[in-house]
Protein backbone atom coordinates (compact mmCIF):
# COMPACT_ATOMS: atom_id res chain seq x y z
CA UNK A 1 0.00 0.00 0.00
CA UNK A 2 1.47 3.43 -0.85
CA UNK A 3 2.57 5.45 2.59
CA UNK A 4 0.10 8.24 3.19
CA UNK A 5 1.68 11.36 3.90
CA UNK A 6 -0.21 14.97 4.45
CA UNK A 7 -1.10 17.16 1.98
CA UNK A 8 -3.41 20.13 3.14
CA UNK A 9 -2.84 21.09 6.65
CA UNK A 10 -5.58 23.42 7.92
CA UNK A 11 -5.24 25.39 10.89
CA UNK A 12 -7.30 27.30 13.29
CA UNK A 13 -8.94 29.53 10.43
CA UNK A 14 -11.86 31.72 10.48
CA UNK A 15 -13.31 33.83 7.52
CA UNK A 16 -15.71 36.50 8.39
CA UNK A 17 -17.48 38.70 5.62
CA UNK A 18 -18.88 42.01 6.05
CA UNK A 19 -22.43 42.78 4.45
CA UNK A 20 -21.78 46.38 3.11
CA UNK A 21 -25.06 47.25 2.12
CA UNK A 22 -26.55 46.03 5.58
CA UNK A 23 -24.82 48.60 7.57
CA UNK A 24 -21.96 46.59 7.82
CA UNK A 25 -23.06 43.46 9.70
CA UNK A 26 -20.47 40.67 10.30
CA UNK A 27 -20.76 37.09 9.07
CA UNK A 28 -18.72 34.76 10.82
CA UNK A 29 -18.91 31.91 7.83
CA UNK A 30 -15.37 29.85 9.85
CA UNK A 31 -14.52 29.75 13.08
CA UNK A 32 -11.12 28.12 14.37
CA UNK A 33 -11.13 25.39 10.72
CA UNK A 34 -8.77 22.62 11.81
CA UNK A 35 -8.10 19.41 9.77
CA UNK A 36 -5.67 17.88 7.30
CA UNK A 37 -5.90 15.67 4.38
CA UNK A 38 -3.31 12.84 3.23
CA UNK A 39 -2.34 11.54 0.37
CA UNK A 40 -4.39 9.11 -1.27
CA UNK A 41 -8.05 10.41 0.83
CA UNK A 42 -10.70 12.07 -0.35
CA UNK A 43 -12.75 14.44 2.54
CA UNK A 44 -16.00 15.42 1.58
CA UNK A 45 -16.78 18.58 3.16
CA UNK A 46 -20.25 18.41 5.18
CA UNK A 47 -22.80 20.52 6.35
CA UNK A 48 -26.18 22.22 5.75
CA UNK A 49 -26.76 24.66 2.53
CA UNK A 50 -25.12 28.06 4.13
CA UNK A 51 -22.74 26.21 6.24
CA UNK A 52 -19.79 28.09 4.60
CA UNK A 53 -18.46 24.25 2.43
CA UNK A 54 -18.08 26.76 -0.36
CA UNK A 55 -16.18 29.16 0.92
CA UNK A 56 -13.79 26.79 2.86
CA UNK A 57 -12.91 25.34 -0.68
CA UNK A 58 -12.20 28.42 -2.68
CA UNK A 59 -10.07 29.54 0.90
CA UNK A 60 -8.37 26.27 -0.01
CA UNK A 61 -7.73 27.35 -3.78
CA UNK A 62 -7.01 31.44 -2.07
CA UNK A 63 -9.66 32.58 -3.88
CA UNK A 64 -10.86 34.35 -0.43
CA UNK A 65 -8.47 35.16 2.09
CA UNK A 66 -8.86 34.18 5.55
CA UNK A 67 -9.04 36.39 8.43
CA UNK A 68 -6.70 34.12 10.81
CA UNK A 69 -4.93 30.64 10.68
CA UNK A 70 -3.13 28.55 8.35
CA UNK A 71 -4.02 26.25 5.13
CA UNK A 72 -0.44 24.77 4.40
CA UNK A 73 -0.08 23.01 1.25
CA UNK A 74 2.89 20.48 0.57
CA UNK A 75 4.03 21.96 -2.98
CA UNK A 76 7.02 20.16 -4.88
CA UNK A 77 8.47 19.24 -1.23
CA UNK A 78 8.55 21.97 0.90
CA UNK A 79 5.03 23.51 3.20
CA UNK A 80 3.61 26.92 1.00
CA UNK A 81 1.15 29.09 3.60
CA UNK A 82 -1.53 29.65 1.40
CA UNK A 83 -3.59 32.37 3.90
CA UNK A 84 0.01 34.51 3.43
CA UNK A 85 1.40 33.60 0.43
CA UNK A 86 2.27 36.04 -2.12
CA UNK A 87 0.38 36.26 -5.16
CA UNK A 88 3.09 34.66 -7.67
CA UNK A 89 3.64 32.28 -4.77
CA UNK A 90 -0.39 31.16 -5.35
CA UNK A 91 -0.30 31.12 -9.43
CA UNK A 92 2.35 28.63 -8.68
CA UNK A 93 0.71 26.18 -6.52
CA UNK A 94 -2.17 26.36 -8.75
CA UNK A 95 -0.29 25.63 -11.89
CA UNK A 96 1.99 22.56 -10.19
CA UNK A 97 0.08 21.13 -7.27
CA UNK A 98 -3.78 22.29 -6.80
CA UNK A 99 -6.19 21.14 -9.52
CA UNK A 100 -9.75 22.82 -8.95
CA UNK A 101 -13.23 21.69 -10.97
CA UNK A 102 -15.70 24.25 -9.73
CA UNK A 103 -19.48 24.20 -11.16
CA UNK A 104 -19.14 26.56 -13.72
CA UNK A 105 -16.92 26.46 -16.65
CA UNK A 106 -14.94 30.10 -17.44
CA UNK A 107 -13.11 30.30 -20.49
CA UNK A 108 -12.24 32.61 -23.37
CA UNK A 109 -14.51 32.70 -25.61
CA UNK A 110 -14.26 30.82 -29.10
CA UNK A 111 -11.52 28.86 -27.62
CA UNK A 112 -12.77 24.96 -28.70
CA UNK A 113 -13.29 22.58 -26.09
CA UNK A 114 -10.29 20.26 -27.11
CA UNK A 115 -8.21 23.62 -26.20
CA UNK A 116 -9.92 24.04 -22.85
CA UNK A 117 -9.05 20.76 -21.76
CA UNK A 118 -5.84 20.76 -22.91
CA UNK A 119 -4.22 24.06 -21.59
CA UNK A 120 -3.54 23.01 -18.32
CA UNK A 121 -0.97 20.09 -19.52
CA UNK A 122 0.33 22.59 -22.11
CA UNK A 123 1.29 25.06 -19.02
CA UNK A 124 3.05 22.82 -17.29
CA UNK A 125 5.03 21.65 -20.19
CA UNK A 126 3.56 18.90 -21.90
CA UNK A 127 3.88 18.77 -25.98
CA UNK A 128 0.69 19.64 -27.80
CA UNK A 129 0.75 16.20 -28.77
CA UNK A 130 0.17 14.18 -25.72
CA UNK A 131 -2.16 16.67 -23.86
CA UNK A 132 -4.38 16.39 -27.04
CA UNK A 133 -3.98 12.95 -26.98
CA UNK A 134 -5.26 12.73 -22.91
CA UNK A 135 -7.58 15.34 -23.94
CA UNK A 136 -9.21 13.44 -26.72
CA UNK A 137 -9.23 10.45 -24.08
CA UNK A 138 -10.93 12.11 -21.34
CA UNK A 139 -13.48 13.72 -23.52
CA UNK A 140 -14.18 10.16 -24.89
CA UNK A 141 -14.68 8.51 -21.33
CA UNK A 142 -16.87 11.48 -20.35
CA UNK A 143 -19.31 11.18 -23.50
CA UNK A 144 -18.76 14.51 -24.75
CA UNK A 145 -19.30 13.78 -28.45
CA UNK A 146 -16.14 14.04 -31.16
CA UNK A 147 -18.11 16.76 -33.03
CA UNK A 148 -18.46 18.80 -30.32
CA UNK A 149 -14.32 19.24 -29.71
CA UNK A 150 -13.59 21.80 -32.36
CA UNK A 151 -16.17 24.08 -30.78
CA UNK A 152 -16.51 26.64 -28.46
CA UNK A 153 -18.08 25.60 -25.07
CA UNK A 154 -20.01 28.19 -24.45
CA UNK A 155 -22.78 27.06 -26.84
CA UNK A 156 -22.96 23.87 -24.86
CA UNK A 157 -25.33 22.79 -22.92
CA UNK A 158 -24.79 22.73 -19.21
CA UNK A 159 -24.09 19.12 -19.08
CA UNK A 160 -21.43 19.18 -21.90
CA UNK A 161 -19.56 22.47 -20.15
CA UNK A 162 -19.51 20.70 -16.71
CA UNK A 163 -17.97 17.56 -18.64
CA UNK A 164 -15.08 19.69 -20.21
CA UNK A 165 -14.54 21.38 -17.26
CA UNK A 166 -14.06 17.99 -15.73
CA UNK A 167 -11.89 16.43 -18.13
CA UNK A 168 -9.92 20.20 -17.65
CA UNK A 169 -9.58 18.98 -14.18
CA UNK A 170 -8.62 15.65 -14.38
CA UNK A 171 -5.91 16.43 -17.76
CA UNK A 172 -3.17 16.81 -15.29
CA UNK A 173 -2.22 14.44 -11.85
CA UNK A 174 -2.07 16.95 -9.47
CA UNK A 175 -1.14 16.00 -5.76
CA UNK A 176 -3.89 17.90 -4.66
CA UNK A 177 -7.17 18.17 -6.05
CA UNK A 178 -10.45 19.95 -4.93
CA UNK A 179 -14.04 19.42 -6.75
CA UNK A 180 -16.97 21.62 -6.04
CA UNK A 181 -19.90 19.47 -6.97
CA UNK A 182 -18.32 18.10 -10.16
CA UNK A 183 -21.73 15.76 -10.76
CA UNK A 184 -24.44 17.92 -10.15
CA UNK A 185 -25.67 18.78 -14.23
CA UNK A 186 -24.31 14.92 -14.82
CA UNK A 187 -26.81 11.90 -15.18
CA UNK A 188 -25.99 8.99 -13.81
CA UNK A 189 -23.40 7.58 -16.53
CA UNK A 190 -21.22 10.21 -16.35
CA UNK A 191 -21.85 10.33 -12.83
CA UNK A 192 -19.95 7.35 -12.25
CA UNK A 193 -17.49 8.32 -14.88
CA UNK A 194 -16.41 10.58 -12.30
CA UNK A 195 -16.71 8.60 -9.58
CA UNK A 196 -13.82 6.18 -11.55
CA UNK A 197 -11.61 9.30 -11.87
CA UNK A 198 -11.68 10.23 -8.63
CA UNK A 199 -10.62 6.89 -7.29
CA UNK A 200 -8.19 6.49 -9.85
CA UNK A 201 -6.29 9.52 -8.47
CA UNK A 202 -6.78 8.43 -5.21
CA UNK A 203 -5.17 5.54 -6.48
CA UNK A 204 -2.03 7.20 -7.13
CA UNK A 205 -1.83 9.26 -4.29
CA UNK A 206 -3.82 12.38 -5.03
CA UNK A 207 -5.58 14.05 -1.61
CA UNK A 208 -9.01 15.44 -2.65
CA UNK A 209 -11.31 17.67 -0.91
CA UNK A 210 -14.36 17.70 -2.55
CA UNK A 211 -18.84 19.01 -2.00
CA UNK A 212 -21.14 16.41 -2.70
CA UNK A 213 -24.80 17.04 -2.04
CA UNK A 214 -25.17 13.57 -3.58
CA UNK A 215 -25.65 11.61 -0.99
CA UNK A 216 -24.77 8.10 -3.08
CA UNK A 217 -22.03 10.06 -4.41
CA UNK A 218 -20.74 11.06 -1.45
CA UNK A 219 -20.89 7.69 0.20
CA UNK A 220 -18.74 6.64 -2.87
CA UNK A 221 -16.08 8.71 -2.49
CA UNK A 222 -15.64 10.04 1.03
CA UNK A 223 -12.82 8.11 3.00
CA UNK A 224 -13.97 10.89 5.93
CA UNK A 225 -16.32 13.43 6.22
CA UNK A 226 -15.84 17.24 7.54
CA UNK A 227 -18.94 18.80 8.98
CA UNK A 228 -17.95 22.40 8.43
CA UNK A 229 -19.66 23.32 11.55
CA UNK A 230 -17.85 21.39 14.46
CA UNK A 231 -14.93 22.91 15.55
CA UNK A 232 -13.80 20.91 18.46
CA UNK A 233 -13.74 17.18 16.81
CA UNK A 234 -12.66 17.99 13.43
CA UNK A 235 -9.08 17.42 13.75
CA UNK A 236 -7.91 14.52 12.12
CA UNK A 237 -5.18 12.42 12.88
CA UNK A 238 -1.97 11.84 11.29
CA UNK A 239 -1.51 10.39 8.80
CA UNK A 240 0.96 8.01 9.75
CA UNK A 241 -0.98 6.81 12.56
CA UNK A 242 -4.50 5.72 10.45
CA UNK A 243 -5.04 2.30 9.65
CA UNK A 244 -3.34 0.78 6.73
CA UNK A 245 -0.30 3.81 6.73
CA UNK A 246 2.80 3.31 6.86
Amino acid sequence: MMPMETKINVANISKTFVLYNQSGAKLNVLEHTSFSVCSGECVVLNGRSGSGKSTLLRALYANYLVDDGEIEVMHQGSWVNLATALPREIINVRKHTIGWVSQFLRVIPRISAIEVVMQPMIEMGSCRQAAKAKAEHLLTRLNVPKHLWGLAPATFSGGEQQRVNIARGFIVNYPVLLLDEPTASLDAINSAVVVSLIEEAKARGTAIVGIFHDEDIRNQVADRLYDVKKTSSNTSPSCFNQEGAA
